[in-house]
């Protein structure tokens, strides 16, 4: 009786249909374990659009009409109430110092504007990381001058006749009020 002696290339050969079920395999895990990450990934995404969404309808409902009442009421008010000469230059300067930050705002809003568009559909998007945090910035600064010089400046001038700030209180107050619909 013979005995059958295999060589390593007959067992290679032999083996190689279960190597490459082996090899699947790898590959297989490999895009499981993908899928394992995903639901850890579908919160921020969730967050991500929920953030573009609410930055959106935000921007729109309440920092351009901010803008716009500060521009509209506001500055009047105060410029119209200064003592002319030098406190009326400086509340000049300075209105005209917040409308350009207002306009480059609302320029680097519209930079982005698109973009947080995509995101907020969960759609792919370029956002420049840099212009929002330049946008950031920029608000920051703008806000910050504008409540540690500007507004104290303004509650001094229109504070001089209780008839001003009333004034301006009813302006804003009548902007903002909806007006209700007539029926016919």
């Amino acid at each position: 009786m013979t005995t059958a002696t295999h060589s390593p290339e007959a067992n290679a050969r032999t083996d190689a249909p279960l190597t490459t079920f082996a090899n699947c395999h790898v590959g297989i895990l490999k895009r499981l374990q993908s899928l394992d990450a995903l639901p850890a990934l579908l919160a921020p995404a969730a967050q991500a659009r929920q953030i573009a969404s609410d930055s959106l309808a935000f921007f729109r409902e309440a920092i351009f009409e901010h803008h716009l009442d500060e521009e509209r009421d506001l500055f009047p008010a105060v410029l119209a109430s200064a003592q002319p000469g030098a406190e009326r230059d400086r509340v000049r300067v300075m209105t005209e110092r917040l409308t350009h930050e207002h306009r480059a705002i609302e320029t680097l809003w519209k930079n982005l504007e698109k973009a947080l568009k995509r995101v907020g559909k969960g759609q792919d998007a370029d956002l420049d990381v840099n212009e929002v945090h330049q946008l950031v910035a920029a608000y920051a600064a703008h806000a910050g001058f504008e409540e540690a010089e500007f507004l104290p400046l303004c509650e001094t001038i229109l504070g001089r006749n209780s008839n001003h700030m009333a004034a301006l209180g009813l302006s804003l107050h009548m902007r903002h009020v909806r007006q209700p619909t007539a029926y016919i």
